[in-house]
């Protein structure tokens, strides 16, 4: 019991050990010796709160915020001392707030626990006792033995011990953890994999030591104890047989598997981990104008607290006639009365705070990201992938991106692989219909013409050769040419994790797999699209591979069947940049075969055309292909027992396992004879070279950051427009030591202060920016800020997120954005203030990372110049109107004291303190907020210089600030003298001759005071659909009811009502409608007149949009919220537009610019 309240409390220890040690099915040592260790449940808890701790957690969280623990503050103070105004003032707009808030994040909580309560009552299959019993998922143990169905996702992490196949065997996907939606093998050990049931199972004793639980999805190290006739047999265990939660079952009946970490230990559930919380600039600016009015707040309470003790310091003001102090008041303490008038002050103009600002901003951030999914534009109807928000926080961050970080692969690029050409022997070939076409002669060609291999069947056909073909070569350079392409292409045939399609292996392991099947019938799976196009290629040309187990890889050779056995494989890693196997031919040959990129696998070799291959591997990268080197080695029989032996105890070690692998992997992969190389291309997507370059007008800088190699990603910069050809290209590459890049950096400093180009563009390679950064920040820095457009190739994850990082801060500080779409972006996308994931075919890594995601990188100039301008304004008008209108209600309460001797008499009625940023005020400036388009969308996108006008954050500048600060100040000064000088002193505005009382005055302020700051609103809205209307004429409607119900009844549950037919009196007299009348054109002409003179003498570029804009129809957004009669009318004066009206509620519109795209409902 204690160790559950630890756990929940977070109080629970650490495992103390490096390692857990798991006895299958349960079954304990019975020599005393073993000390048991704990584990969690497979309970899921994805929920924040439960019943017991909701209530505190969540004010715990909501008074962390300082406008919440200011009100707190406010209202204790209220409580405790006596005050002008009822502790309900303060009280309820704080409960309003901190109630809406709780109510919004229990019922998330809820949704969570009901999530959390139908996986944890998932039914499940155990074997306990020699049978299969059925219970929940919550209720697995470490230890069990779990049988696992067909399309069944696992439960928990499992160590695979058998399948239904005889090699132990089974395939699954991953897509609901990576999005790789390829099948992945699993293998069991070969002592376990026989014990296919129940019944052989519960005969199994054996132990399982593995390390501890750990977020890495592909990193598992551990070894099985088995115990068999009194022999223990030690067996590896890696991620290939680690089975993850959430993984599905494919391709297989059943497996059993032992549970070896659970619940909040699987790798999917440490894998929720929290992502570090980002805030917009704008949240910035607006806590440090929250700051600022906490000064002004201060400084009127310090102002009138001095005042009032200057006043009475004459005796006639101390203590008047009419309000005689008690004896207590007489005794008291000077400080401690100083002390207590201060707090009834600052109680007094606490209003000045808008407490209901946050709450305003959530529901703002919240509803307004609905938008962007909703979006038709950025919708992709190939894939059917909608653009998705995964955090409404940073909407207004979007209109302040100055650095737009991308991946290549997959980002700017399709990610889709085609075959195009390759290198054997030194001799370029390209593929033309299947056909594989030399480009120049052959070494022994007589005849300069093109010579090409129809196929392998026509290499292996020598007449062929020599008749029909430009190969006219001797009979032994024919044989080394069929052997050195027939090596070729089997090694890329063999060397790789490809997998063919589930039906078409349902037979797997059980004997020829899919000989009778033709090359086109074969569908194959890879996580890799470079790894799919090379065996699909190899395919065409001749060499077919047909399927793969735990040892065995079968490839069909001109309809000849071949099959290998496979005896390693050493698995690819970022850091190597290889991937090798080792097979044993029919002949009982064993071959290495390694592939990877030019620069980790031609240091490795010793024999091939390296050269000319190094040639043709720079000149396939110029054409922007991706190129891949293939090398083998034919190991004799003492060398491979020497590597089998290596591996072996690599791969069984507890401690530092991957460390002595790569040291394994780096004694075997040498000394290797280069057979080519091979390039495939990657298409770019469609528009980005006008999305990139539309970046690039509106003021943002582009780094491209690859894994590619220096040719490769610099001639797809040019081709997508991040470099052009009048770009002056810098390179910083081939770095070798510090002082070389120090002074490299200088000469490229000094080139750019001379050369008079306008642009410059900078190459860096990783090995360079890692000196660079190492202790040349500032020089590095000080090149890059003078370059536009910057290209990181050769970069590792790591390296990319350091580069953001070190441009975030610097000294300008830009808001940074970064790209990508797979597992290595995930860094990145976290580090930059906005990351933006990718939904393509690497994986949902960085779609499930980052912060918005959308399918195509064409999608960026949409969601940065339409919603990123949008949400920018909206909020920040949001901000800036909130402090307005707090200004313009308190400060009159301040100018009141002047005239009521500093005595603390409130101005205003409770009530309307009370409900002025709830209800009067609080409706326009929200829908304004989610609807406002001060300019069409159509023109936005297509003036992408219109993004440089809310740059650096220009709408919430000081100076900005300050004129609405000022603003404020100014109408709160025309509401009360306005009102004072009107109607002050008139003696005769009542029919029976009565004067007007303090409430009546503080009411008519307080009445032009709500008109005036909504229809200020409404001044500042462009944008208006009925529901503007509705709430901006409703809440001036909805004040003038609700007060004449609150002034006209007597409510029996209010203790006073000072509020009895005041406003009633108010609305009887003329002069009052004159003074509010003449009031609000007072206020409203100034900011008028202002801005007609700003926008006609000094238009800024978004007001002479606005005005391109008028003269063109309006968005197909405003069109869609009208009736479908009125929008007919609308569409019927665009000439650049047509439509066609398909039924009452749907309509197709089609633009003279775009392609047709659909509208729902109207």
């Amino acid at each position: 019991m204690w160790r559950w309240v630890r756990q929940q409390l977070g109080f629970d220890p650490p495992h103390q050990s490096d390692t857990r040690t798991i006895y299958i099915a349960n079954r304990f040592p019975q020599n005393g010796l073993y000390t048991p260790q704990k584990f969690i449940d497979n309970r899921i808890i994805s929920s924040k709160y439960t019943v017991w701790n909701f209530v505190p957690k969540n004010l715990f969280e909501q008074f962390r915020r300082v406008a919440n623990f200011y009100f707190l503050i406010i209202f204790l103070v209220q409580l405790m001392i006596d005050t002008p105004t009822s502790p309900i003032t303060s009280g309820l707009p704080l409960f309003f707030v901190i109630t809406v808030t709780a109510i919004k994040q229990g019922y998330e909580d809820w949704l969570r626990h009901n999530s959390d309560n139908e996986v944890n009552g998932a039914p499940v299959y155990v074997v306990r006792s020699g049978g299969l019993v059925k219970t929940r998922s919550k209720n697995i143990r470490v230890g069990d033995i779990v049988r696992i169905a067909k399309d069944e996702i696992f439960p928990a992490d499992l160590v695979l011990l058998s399948s239904d196949r005889l090699d132990g065997s089974c395939h699954v996907t991953t897509a609901s953890l990576d999005g790789e939606t390829n099948l992945k093998t699993h293998m069991a050990v070969p002592e376990t994999a026989v014990l296919q049931t129940v019944a052989s199972l519960d005969t199994l004793i054996a132990e399982i030591e593995c390390q501890q639980p750990e977020a890495d999805l592909y990193r598992f190290m551990g070894r099985m104890i088995i115990t068999q006739q009194m022999e223990e047999i030690v067996r590896p265990l890696g991620p290939e047989s680690l089975l993850l939660r959430g993984a599905r079952l494919k391709n297989t009946k059943e497996i059993f598997g032992v549970a070896v970490y659970t619940g909040m230990e699987t790798k999917m559930a440490l894998n929720y981990k929290s992502k570090s919380q980002k805030r917009s600039a704008v949240e910035k600016s607006m806590n440090t104008f929250l700051i600022i009015y906490l000064i002004i707040l201060i400084s009127e309470a310090i102002i009138s607290t001095i005042l009032k003790y200057t006043w009475q310091a004459e005796e006639k003001w101390d203590e008047p006639w009419y309000n005689q102090k008690t004896e207590h008041q007489r005794n008291s303490s000077k400080i401690l009365t100083f002390i207590s008038d201060f707090l009834a002050f600052l109680v007094l103009y606490n209003f000045i705070i808008p407490i209901s600002l946050y709450v305003t901003v959530e529901m703002q951030k919240f509803l307004g990201s609905f938008f962007i999914g909703w979006d038709l534009d950025i919708y992709h109807e190939e894939s059917d992938e909608k653009a998705q928000v995964n955090t409404s926080d940073l909407n207004e961050e979007l209109g302040q991106v100055e650095y737009v970080f991308t991946d290549k692969t997959g980002t700017l690029t399709e990610n889709e692989m085609q075959f195009r050409e390759c290198s054997i022997n030194g001799i370029k070939y390209q593929e033309i219909n299947g056909r594989l076409v030399s480009e120049g002669p052959t070494p022994d060609s007589s005849e300069g013409n093109l010579s090409y291999l129809n196929s392998l069947y026509h290499l292996n056909n020598l007449s062929h050769l020599t008749t029909s073909s430009s190969f006219r070569t001797s009979p032994e350079n024919e044989t080394e040419l069929i052997k050195e392409h027939d090596l070729f292409f089997k090694a890329v045939s063999l060397c790789h994790t490809v997998q063919i399609s589930n039906v078409q292996t349902d037979g797997l392991g059980d004997g020829p797999w899919q000989s009778n099947l033709s090359p086109s019938q074969l569908e194959y799976y890879a996580s890799s699209p470079d790894e799919k196009a090379l065996v699909e290629a190899a395919a065409r040309i001749g060499i077919v591979f047909i399927g793969s187990s735990e040892e065995t890889m079968e490839v069909k050779i001109l309809g000849k069947l071949e099959r290998y056995k496979l005896l390693h494989v050493l698995e690819f890693d970022s850091n190597r940049r290889r991937m090798s196997v080792i097979v044993q031919a029919p002949s009982g040959e064993k071959f290495l075969f390694v592939k990877g990129a030019e620069s980790s696998v031609l240091p490795k070799c010793i024999g091939g055309e390296i050269e000319k291959t190094r040639v043709h591997v720079d000149e396939f990268a110029l054409k922007g292909l991706r190129t891949l080197c293939m090398a083998y080695k034919q190991l004799t029989s003492k060398e491979y027992e020497e590597i089998d032996k290596r591996l072996f105890e690599a791969r069984t070690a507890l401690q530092q396992r991957e460390e002595k692998l790569a040291d394994v992997f780096q004694f075997i992969e040498k000394d290797l004879m280069l057979l080519g190389a091979t390039a495939v291309e990657d298409r770019l997507q469609d528009k980005v070279r006008e999305t990139i370059e539309a970046l690039r007008m509106a003021g943002i800088k582009i780094w491209v950051l690859t894994g590619d190699k220096h040719e490769t990603a610099v001639s797809v910069s040019l081709s997508c427009g991040h470099f052009h050809r009048t770009m002056n290209i810098l390179e910083l590459t081939n770095q070798k030591s510090d002082n070389e890049c120090a002074e490299k950096l200088r000469q490229l400093a000094r080139r750019i202060t001379e050369d008079h180009v306008i642009q410059h563009g900078l190459v860096v390679d990783g090995t360079s920016l890692s000196l660079a950064l190492r202790e040349h920040e500032k020089l590095f820095m000080e090149v890059c800020r003078n370059c536009s457009a910057v290209l990181c190739c050769r970069m590792a994850p790591l390296q990319k997120a350091k580069v953001i990082r070190l441009i975030k801060i610097s000294p300008e500080k830009p808001i940074t954005l970064a790209v990508g779409d797979g597992a290595n972006d995930v860094s990145m996308i976290q580090e930059a203030h906005v990351g933006i994931g990718i939904m393509g075919k690497e994986g949902r890594q960085a779609a499930r990372n980052s912060d918005y995601a959308i399918a195509r990188f064409k999608f960026l100039s949409k969601l940065l110049f339409v919603h990123g301008h949008f949400y920018y304004i909206r909020i920040a008008t949001l901000v800036q109107y909130f402090f307005y209108k707090n200004v313009c209600f308190i400060t009159p309460q301040f100018l009141y004291q002047f005239y009521c001797l500093f005595s603390q008499q409130t101005l205003y009625d409770g009530v309307y303190l009370t409900l002025y940023n709830i209800c009067f005020t609080s409706l326009p400036i929200l829908i304004y907020s989610l609807l406002e388009q001060h300019i069409d969308p159509h023109v936005l996108q297509n003036k992408p210089t219109l993004y440089r006008d809310i740059s650096k954050n220009h709408q919430l500048s000081i100076k900005t600030f300050v004129y609405w600060t000022i603003l404020g100040f100014s109408h709160a000064f025309i509401f009360f003298f306005g009102s004072y000088f009107l109607i002050g002193k008139d003696t005769s505005l009542l029919g029976n001759g009565q004067m007007f009382g303090n409430w009546t005055f503080g009411t008519l302020v307080f009445t032009v005071m709500v008109i005036t700051v909504t229809v200020k609103m409404a001044l500042e809205t462009r944008f208006w659909t009925w529901i503007n209307h509705l709430v901006t004429w409703g809440s001036i409607i909805f004040y003038f009811v609700f007060s004449l119900f609150y002034g006209g009844i007597l409510w029996p549950f209010l203790g006073s009502q000072n509020m009895y037919f005041v406003f009633i009196q108010l609305l009887s007299s003329g002069s009052a409608w004159f003074a509010i009348i003449l009031m609000v054109f007072t206020c409203l002409l100034l900011d008028i007149v202002k801005k007609v003179f700003d926008r006609q003498l000094h238009p800024t570029n978004t007001e002479k949009a606005q005005m391109y804009s008028n003269t063109v129809a309006l968005s197909d957004e405003f069109i869609a919220l009208q009736p479908l009669s009125r929008a007919r009318k609308q569409l019927s004066k665009l000439r650049w537009k047509k439509i066609r009206v398909q039924s009452a509620q749907h309509m197709t519109l089609l633009k003279a610019s775009t392609e047709g795209r659909t509208v729902g409902t109207c």
